[in-house]
């Protein structure tokens, strides 16, 4: 276990830079190293995440052999190792269906790049240092770049252009608060920021509260939060659909963040600091579901609806982070594996609905395709899933969060916002199956050019099958994610493992 945390990082590095190697042998070759990379890293995470799961360990990788805070470090714990694993399977489902669907074969670099961004999540996911998630974040950001572009569709280039804007606005911003917060507190790393932080002087305070919003504004970008969210839709709508389901863990990036930057610095230790930031995330987090829930009534395309479908996740759990109690905590971590992988599979739904339909308009009358009853049956399974209907796990992950709200002072509003939104949600959705399956027309022949593939149906189901196995598996995995979301909250085996106290103080 000594050199795991940075596994994760070695593997797509490395097959990033073989594939552009062995480009001259053939597409194939770079397949076959892209999807042999995955798989590694699937076991490589897995086999940590059991290790790490039975021990409570915190493993702490020191670049260069420099202790902290001096040195650049990786920690690999239970919250850490378990976003590397979600990351891993995610991509193992889209790579399959873009291998499927011949989609990665739209550009040259597809596989390099893809592999770059699998870098960039795991390092953002795994360091200990609040420059080095800036510096992950870029490079993330960087692929995710051309990945938006992949392939030719209307509108991408558009939306991609605002996407670029928007995210470099916000590595400004970012640079502009970790700067400030050097200036106060001379250091980076995230233990020993919280370690400054909690003996901060009175005169220090409000430039650092100004800071720790700055960039609470940085990750809420990063996660679409209001007013900040207006780019997601366009962005996640437009692109080819293996890339937009892997960026379906790109928005639980920045709400990784907050709960490891803000909760870390800015925890119950950090005297007249401690959680100022919560009520800002959850007012934004009832707003954000609000207008999300709006988005997708409205929407009038499969893409866009799945894409406020993403936003109403992320403001459920943001709502589920600004309650703040250990029990609101292991229910968003729960919701956050299950909104995950659902709604990357739906946008592969919605792929394959506009592939056999020929377009992706709710208004537009069609007639009947020939694989109508088994994608009909894959955008009901999802879209139950989604709604967070019983007995799938998006039910229990809301019902975990809003059992924790009850003893919040604002349960009411956020018991209403929730459930109503849900509501509108199943009405959505309903509206937007019934338009696709049943408002058909007679008037042409049967549209059959499209065929549903075994192997495209495997990559879906792959996706698909996270929603019961969560179900089944509940009782361990709750108990699972309540312990991460205790630790979380008791942030002093994190900050005494990562820097010697003593050391710091000499």
């Amino acid at each position: 276990m000594t050199h795991t945390p940075i596994i994760p990082l070695l593997i797509p590095l490395i097959a990033a830079f073989l594939i552009l190697i062995t480009k001259r042998y053939g597409f194939k070759v770079g397949q076959t190293i892209s999807l042999l990379s995955i798989i590694a890293l699937i076991l490589v995470s897995i086999f940590a995440l059991i290790d790490i799961t039975s021990t409570e360990e915190v493993l702490v990788y020191k670049l260069g052999n420099w202790e902290a805070p001096f040195g650049i470090v990786l920690v690999l714990d239970s919250l850490s190792i378990l976003m590397v694993s979600i990351t891993s399977l995610l991509a193992f489902g889209a790579l399959w269906y873009a291998i499927s669907e011949k989609i990665d074969k739209e550009g040259v670099h597809f596989h390099s790049l893809f592999q770059l961004q699998i870098f960039g999540l795991n390092g953002a996911f795994l360091t200990g240092d609040i420059f080095n998630l800036f510096v992950f974040f870029e490079i993330l950001l960087l692929a995710s770049y051309s990945l938006l572009l992949h392939g030719k569709a209307q509108g991408r280039t558009k939306a991609g252009l605002h996407y670029v804007i928007i995210n470099l606005i916000g590595s400004t911003l970012f640079l502009f608060a970790v700067g400030t917060l050097y200036g106060v507190l001379g250091t980076l790393n995230i233990a020993d920021m919280a370690y400054k932080v909690s003996l901060l002087d009175s005169e220090n305070i409000s430039v650092v509260a100004a800071a720790g919003l700055l960039l609470l504004v940085v990750f809420g970008l990063k996660s679409a939060m209001f007013p900040l969210y207006l780019w997601l839709p366009s962005a996640y709508g437009k692109t080819s659909a293996p890339v937009a389901a892997l960026f379906a863990i790109m928005t639980k990036v920045g709400l990784y963040a907050i709960i490891r930057v803000h909760g870390t610095i800015f925890g119950e230790n950090a005297g007249e600091l401690a959680y100022y930031y919560i009520p800002w995330v959850l007012n934004i987090g009832l707003i954000t579901l609000a207008l999300a829930t709006f988005g997708v009534l409205a929407s009038k395309e499969i893409r866009n609806q799945v894409a406020y479908l993403v936003l109403t996740s992320v403001s459920i759990l943001l709502i589920a982070i600004g309650i703040n109690s250990p029990d609101a905590l292991g229910g968003a971590i729960y919701y956050m594996i299950h909104s995950t992988f659902l709604a990357a599979g739906f946008f592969l739904v919605a792929d394959v609905i506009i592939k056999a339909r020929t377009t992706g308009y709710f208004d537009k009358q069609m007639p009947i395709f020939k694989e109508a009853i088994i994608i009909g049956s894959l955008f009901f399974m999802f879209a139950v899933a989604v709604a967070g209907l019983p007995p799938l796990s998006g039910f229990f992950g809301k019902i975990m969060i809003l059992s924790a709200s009850l003893e919040h002072t604002h349960t009411a509003i956020i018991l209403s916002t929730v459930l109503i939104s849900s509501l509108f949600i199943i009405i959505a959705l309903s509206k937007s199956g019934s338009a696709i399956f049943y408002d058909t027309t007679l008037d042409v022949e049967p549209l059959d050019e499209y065929k549903l593939s075994k192997s495209t149906l495997a990559s879906i189901f792959f996706l698909f099958l996270f929603a019961p196995l969560l179900v089944i598996f509940a009782n361990p995995i709750t108990e699972f994610t309540n312990t991460i979301a205790a630790n979380l909250f008791d942030t002093s085996k994190y900050i005494t493992t990562v820097i010697n106290i003593e050391e710091v103080i000499k």
